[in-house]
């Protein structure tokens, strides 16, 4: 059964890992309770995150409508697992939701989850590794680790507002036909250059990512 296995809050700390007194949430805790999901409105302006009672602390790079709600796998944690030798427990890779069931990188850019009774998400772009994660993380050559896998989650934006709260079962309402997956735009964002023609054509994928992709292109094409 696809299902949300645990929600997850920030707890925000010190983040040694920027310049300055940066705040860092990448640290998520599971939480019993329910937690209502809206849409934040812009990335800088907004709320920060979809979740009530999460917080983003850098709203130049995370948040927004397009990033409200990132999901990871279960599955996936348990491959890092085994390869890292280490306990990964829900929420470590500051996914809000942790899922089983869910092949989260297997999602077509567009499609729709009803989650619970009312929450309705959209899957929008894959999670791009940033220099924050690679230092909580402390694994030698981590992004790249990371970015050869290509299991990256998905972040989701709100189509329609509802609580969410662990066990709460996942349903697939819509999937676009064009095919084109979060690994794929991963890969083609990442490792893989010669995917961005294709991934510039799907239907929903948001205008950031787009320009990325045209300008990762264009310098791949020298």
């Amino acid at each position: 059964m696809s299902r949300v296995l645990s929600v997850n809050l920030a707890r925000v700390q010190p983040n040694p890992h920027q310049r300055g007194e940066a705040l860092t949430g990448i640290e998520k805790i599971p939480t019993s309770d329910p937690v209502l999901v809206r849409a934040p409105g812009t990335k800088r302006d907004g709320l920060g995150g979809g979740l009530v009672g999460d917080t983003v602390c850098d709203r130049r790079h995370h948040g927004g409508d397009t990033q409200a709600v990132y999901a990871y796998a279960r599955e996936d944690l348990d491959h890092w697992e085994s390869v890292l030798g280490r306990n990964l427990p829900g929420g470590v890779f500051g996914e809000n939701l942790t899922t089983t069931g869910v092949d989260v990188n297997a999602a077509v850019i567009g499609e729709r989850w009803r989650i619970g009774d009312e929450l309705e998400l959209a899957v929008t772009v894959p999670r791009i590794p940033c220099g924050t994660f690679r230092g909580w993380m402390a694994e030698q050559g981590w992004l790249r680790t990371f970015a050869r896998a290509a299991m990256p989650g998905t972040y989701l934006s709100v189509v329609s507002p509802g609580q969410v709260r662990a066990g709460d079962p996942v349903t697939v309402l819509h999937r676009p036909a064009h095919g084109v997956t979060v690994a794929q735009v991963f890969r083609a964002v990442t490792l893989e250059p010669a995917l961005l023609p294709s991934i510039l054509a799907a239907e929903g994928l948001d205008e950031e990512t787009k320009e990325m992709a045209r300008q990762r292109r264009t310098f791949a094409l020298g």
